[in-house]
């Protein structure tokens, strides 16, 4: 292998760039790309090869000759700045962190929901020694993987082998450990599908692994939950007294596990037609809510391979692909959509043998999976699963929604993203595309996005907003049909649809254009075109526009006509009046991106300021405080910080209905409900429970927002701005609160990756990004907090996406590496 890093000079730097580009270009086969249908090519790694020319902030912009070259440049400057976090991934894919970490520490969370690594390892080596990635590869196109996403893994993984044989690891959180180890391609690949899963089989690890038939569970009833054992359901348990899920308690459950307040990923997207915009062109502004920490981080590339395709943006840390991004004629984005990617089936079980079913009274014995973890300092563990015709046998989603299995009945969770590899394919296609249109084209070809919707817009001025998901082919038909009883109270509530399994006439059934059976076609997913703005803050698709509300969709896919967020009704607020205002340009994107506006302070500030008076007689201080803050979450407002910490309180302990004295009006969506509820018991409470709580840490009322809302890095503070989800922040922000510490000491996840995107009649896109937790995980990294002190301060990263561009930076450091 050859690694050669150059400095040039910088006259001489063009003669250099494009000494090394002519080699690359010039060794371009005329098919950049092996027949498809070639399944018995397998070339060896010999001779991949890739130039990364990294510009400020570290961002590479990587050359490749074909996908796999590509692939091999993308994994070594990941593994360049993110080692330690990637091979944490590949122990967790593997089933392996029990044998390193112990069985009882938690997983970062980034590629399941497992709350131990003990459940973590069970999951993922029964999935690893089912052979169920092996399986989804081996499908051709476009049910399985391109040849290009094959070679692009191919080469990922060979790019990082060759980064860890060329380089000493110096991040302390893995310096010298056995567990960084050397990959393969399928190591790559089970990464993505854990990705893919996350809303599905992921969410559920506990309940998949916890589950035993009852007579070895051994509870007072013979039944078995994701917490162990169970008989007659204690109070708030959501069981009922027979030891069955309540529905009412269940639905509840259902609805809180899948509220976007309660999620650690959201995101915010907006679209302008040509219509709005100063050049008749689109814009587009990307806000994804990501982790700031683990490996579901985001990172900066851009990839190119001359003649076949030129795309910039950002990927989720193992992936191959660009995920949200850029090329000279298209943008998107990407939101966590409402469509629930799984569904429930209700097992009847044979009275004699609880792992036995029955479909139209005929008996199917469950699959046994039995796997085996090694343990750190212990004997290995040794537990068995139980899988069915539907999928895996679950008896709980978290531990507030229990599913237990008892002597009659079991619950089995068919999840069909867990055949879904070709999410790295939509990619591909959106990088390549030439318009909406082609990126439309490219999510009926490859249906591969699994828990997200899409937001485009075009260098000719069109949009796109498409909840195009893989979800379970759950029609409202299907629901009146075949619901159970508990299924009729989740489903409405939440989406979650429960399928009686015992009969035949409620499988799910095909749509003749999905690529998989089981799931909805193109055909039936709400699209939205060309609208003057097309918005998302991961409500249902119902008000992607306001005045073209979009209806006729299952309720799997989300709502109709139901209260929004305060995220979506200030967003919408905002960009309608954009659109309104029209000669739109990427500064005002940027403007918006940091206006951090409270919603929230809008509405109810002044009520609470007037109200406040009479809870706090002896107080005046908090009210005048309050009073005069200027309803913005930046990092100079004073009163922020108290208005926050009451807000939390006050909508965490009052129902939605008891918040707002004006309900919600599903004919005027975007301003209700509204007028704070001041007489509610939790107001006064939530109010003497802030002023209390900042008192008590030594806060002063009116500190400004900066001065306790902060992430430390190498030593220092660096302020943040934005806010919570109940605030409506379009700039959302959702810090960890130590008061101890001096207030919100570090942001558990919030902005992430952001882009704003739009053209001007030249070839290249006039783009500004900013990576808020910045490129490398590694302390001692030029690149740690560069772009957090750019998030701190609201500056941009001005995007180099042409070659005289990439060229003039003043940072410019060429990195050819072969194998």
């Amino acid at each position: 292998m050859h690694f050669r890093t150059f400095f040039p000079a910088r006259l001489r730097r063009p003669a250099l760039v494009g000494a090394a580009l002519l080699t690359v270009t010039a060794s371009l086969p005329a098919a950049a790309v092996a027949d498809p249908a070639d399944r018995t090519h397998r070339p060896s790694d010999r001779g991949l090869s890739a130039v990364i020319r990294y510009t400020e902030y570290g961002i590479p912009h990587i050359v490749g000759k074909d996908y796999a070259s590509l692939g091999f440049g993308t994994g070594w400057a990941q593994a360049a700045d993110q080692v330690c976090v990637l091979a944490d991934g590949f122990v967790t894919v593997n089933g392996e962190r029990s044998r390193h970490f112990g069985p009882d520490a938690a997983p970062d969370g980034s590629l399941s929901s497992a709350t131990s690594n003990l459940s973590s390892d069970l999951f993922f080596r029964g999935v690893k020694e089912a052979g169920t990635v092996e399986a989804v590869l081996a499908r051709p196109a476009p049910a399985g993987p391109s040849r290009q996403l094959a070679e692009l893994m191919r080469g990922w993984a060979a790019g990082y082998n060759a980064w860890l044989r060329k380089n000493r690891v110096t991040d302390p959180a893995c310096a010298g450990a056995a567990w960084v180890r050397p990959v393969t391609a399928l190591d790559v690949a089970r990464r993505g599908w854990a990705v893919a899963v996350l809303g599905g089989q992921g969410r559920a690890v506990e309940g998949i692994v916890a589950a035993r038939p009852p007579a070895a569970a051994g509870g007072a009833e013979g039944t078995s939950t994701a917490g162990g054992t169970g008989g007659a359901g204690p109070r708030g348990s959501g069981l009922s007294g027979s030891g069955l899920p309540d529905p009412a308690r269940t639905a509840q459950a259902a609805r809180a596990l899948l509220a976007a307040e309660n999620a650690t990923m959201g995101s915010n997207a907006v679209a302008f037609q040509g219509s709005t915009t100063a050049n008749g062109r689109g814009l587009l502004l990307g806000n994804p809510h990501y982790p700031w920490h683990g490996g579901r981080r985001f990172w900066q590339s851009q990839q190119t391979i001359p003649g076949e395709l030129n795309v910039s943006g950002a990927s989720l840390l193992g992936t191959t692909v660009v995920n949200i991004g850029f090329n000279d004629k298209v943008a998107w984005s990407h939101t966590v959509a409402t469509g629930v990617p799984f569904n429930l089936h209700q097992l009847a079980l044979d009275p004699a043998d609880p792992t036995v079913y029955l479909v139209d009274g005929r008996p199917e014995k469950m699959t046994p999976r039995t796997v085996t973890v090694p343990v750190k300092g212990g004997a290995p563990v040794t537990r068995t699963q139980w899988w069915t015709r539907y999928g895996p046998v679950v008896t709980g989603l978290g531990s507030q929604l229990p599913l237990p299995w008892t002597a009659t009945t079991a619950f089995a969770l068919n999840d069909p993203n867990a055949a879904n590899l070709r999410g790295s394919d939509t990619a591909l296609g959106f990088a390549k595309s030439r318009s909406t249109g082609d990126m439309a084209d490219a999510l009926r070809r490859t249906q591969g996005l699994p828990w997200v919707n899409t937001i485009a817009a075009d260098s000719a001025g069109h949009t796109l907003f498409t909840q195009a998901q893989v979800l379970p082919r759950i029609t409202d038909d299907l629901d009146r049909r075949c619901s159970t009883p508990l299924g009729r109270a989740t489903y409405p509530a939440s989406g979650i649809a429960v399928i009686d399994g015992s009969r035949g006439d409620c499988a799910l059934g095909s749509d003749p254009d999905a690529v998989q059976p089981g799931v909805f076609g193109p055909a039936r997913m709400p699209v939205l075109r060309d609208a003057p703005y097309l918005a998302n803050s991961n409500d249902s698709a119902w008000l992607t526009h306001a005045d073209r509300p979009l209806t006729g969709y299952e309720r799997i896919f989300g709502t109709i006509g139901t209260p929004r967020s305060l995220r979506t009704r200030g967003g919408i607020e905002d960009v309608a009046a954009m659109a309104g205002r029209g000669r739109l340009t990427v500064a005002d994107l940027q403007r918006q991106q940091f206006a951090n506006r409270a919603p929230a302070g809008d509405m109810a500030a002044a009520d609470t300021a007037r109200a406040c008076a009479t809870v706090l007689v002896d107080d005046p201080e908090a009210c005048r405080v309050i009073g005069a803050w200027d309803r913005t979450m930046d990092t100079g407002s004073r009163g922020a910080l108290l208005f926050d910490r009451f807000w939390r309180k006050f909508t965490a302990a009052a129902k939605p209905a008891d918040q707002w004295k004006v309900p919600f009006s599903a004919a005027d969506p975007v301003r209700t409900p509204h007028t704070v509820n001041t007489d509610s018991p939790a107001f006064a409470a939530a109010l003497k429970a802030a002023v209390a709580e900042l008192r008590a840490a030594g806060i002063a009322l009116d500190a400004p927002l900066g001065e306790h809302q902060f992430v430390v890095r190498n030593g220092a503070r660096i302020p943040v701005s934005g806010g919570t989800e109940s605030l409506g922040v379009w700039n959302k922000t959702e810090p960890v609160w130590n008061p101890a510490g001096g207030g919100y000491t570090e942001v558990a996840h919030g902005t992430s990756h952001v882009q704003a995107v739009g053209w001007d009649g030249g070839r290249c896109p006039v783009a500004r990004t900013l990576l808020t937790y910045s490129q490398s995980s590694d302390p001692a990294s030029a690149h740690h907090s560069d772009q957090t002190r750019l998030y701190a301060g609201e500056r941009w990263v001005t995007s180099r996406f042409c070659e005289k561009d990439i060229l003039r930076s003043p940072e410019l450091r060429i990195v050819v590496v072969r194998d």
